[in-house]
């Protein structure tokens, strides 16, 4: 199986082997990060649940500067420019470890990290579609996040077993997480740059493209309540430790090892429309599980249902491939896709913005059961949102 493997890696382009390499080093940072960065905060600053909400808006606010900063960059390639952003987040990374004396000064450093990370999240989609072929972009993506699944098992596997057992601190794991990072800004600038057929039109919007903007919106709400707050659960109602998210992280990328090459099959197979609507129906139990598992169920019934959840909702955050398909498909031409992307970047996060205080304000007034109760919400107007996905097939019919 190994040497099948192998060989398939190796009939594979110098460049598609290079970003596989970028993806496996920068989801294991991402996997370290993850998995200890809620508890630093609560461990440092004893934070309330409005003061990590609020945290939020330094947080998300380089996702609203995406397009308008890869448009200052237009000079730049997308692997160049992913190169920065891996920069940028190893950067963050090692000024949070080092450097996060008070409560302000993190948050500075929390900007620079997260723009790196915003800047790479188009770009990731993007670079991979362009270097796949035959109409099988789904399959494709599906299988790189496979990679990065592998990867983030690794990292989060290192803050399991280290916390655990060798007394590992949270110093030494973002600067493990920046090392990965600067791996992977020096893979970008080895992969070679192809040329630019057509120049890059950034900050422009497309009616044709309204539906996808639209879908990024609603995902870009659901994500925060994901990001923010379902690990704030685990944290503050149930006081899991830092081993207790990255055995989930763990757990959750030994899944997406099968899952993700299925779900990008699926895309190609099944489609956009019901890969999407699939992804809603599914969130919406999540939802109410994450919400209302502890008032209903014992305190160990209900971790296991909320963890539970947690692992459902970190593998649909992955059905974002059906997007960036879906935007491919649907592309004017072909040098749309990265700058759109980038641009529904930004928008979403206009809405992932508003999202987050408002669930932070819901939860200090009516307890965490309503900021899912949101969640549930949003996840059905989306499933409505699905029916109005079409593509055109290769003859140029839309189905």
């Amino acid at each position: 199986m190994i040497k099948t493997i192998w060989d398939r890696i190796g009939r594979l382009s110098p460049n598609m082997r290079l970003f596989i390499a970028v993806l496996f080093c920068s989801a294991f940072a991402q996997g370290i990060y993850d998995s200890i960065f809620n508890n630093y905060l609560n461990i440092s600053f004893s934070l309330s649940s409005l003061d990590r909400t609020l945290l939020e808006l330094p947080r998300e606010l380089p996702g609203f500067s995406v397009a308008f900063v890869s448009a200052l960059l237009f000079f730049l390639s997308g692997t160049r420019l992913a190169s920065f952003a891996m920069v940028l987040q190893a950067i963050g990374a090692i000024l949070i470890g080092l450097f996060a004396k008070n409560y302000t000064i993190t948050i500075v450093w929390l900007f620079i990290f997260s723009l790196g990370q915003h800047l790479f999240l188009p770009l990731n989609f993007s670079i991979g579609m362009e270097l796949s072929h035959g109409g099988q972009e789904g399959k494709r993506l599906g299988q790189l996040n496979a990679v990065k699944n592998i990867a983030a098992i690794g990292g989060s596997g290192l803050i399991f077993i280290g916390f655990r057992f060798f007394k590992l601190s949270y110093l030494p794991s973002f600067v493990i997480a920046a090392v990965f990072y600067l791996f992977a800004a020096g893979l970008l600038l080895l992969m070679e740059v192809a040329k630019q057929k057509k120049p890059r039109k950034h900050l422009k919007f497309y009616k044709e493209y309204s539906l996808f903007y639209w879908l990024n919106i609603l995902y870009g709400t659901r994500k925060q309540i994901f990001l923010t707050f379902a690990p704030w659960v685990l944290v503050k109602v149930f006081g899991m430790p830092p081993e207790f998210i990255g055995g989930l992280i763990f757990i959750g990328g030994i899944i997406g090892i099968v899952f993700q090459p299925l779900l990008g099959k699926a895309v190609d197979i099944l489609g956009e429309k019901k890969i999407l609507a699939l992804e809603a129906i599914i969130l919406i139990p999540v939802c109410i599980g994450y919400g209302f598992s502890r008032s209903v169920f014992p305190a160990g019934i209900a971790l296991i249902i909320t963890s539970s959840c947690y692992i459902i909702d970190m593998l649909l955050m992955t059905f974002g491939i059906a997007r960036a398909t879906y935007l491919k498909k649907i592309a004017l031409d072909p040098s749309h896709v990265e700058p759109t992307l980038a641009l529904a970047t930004t928008i979403d996060h206009v809405f992932s913005i508003t999202i987050a205080l408002l669930g932070g304000l819901l939860w200090m007034r009516f307890d965490f059961p309503a900021v899912f109760l949101l969640g549930a919400s949003i996840a059905a107007i989306n499933l409505v949102s699905t029916l109005f996905v079409r593509v055109p097939d290769k003859t140029g019919i839309r189905f």
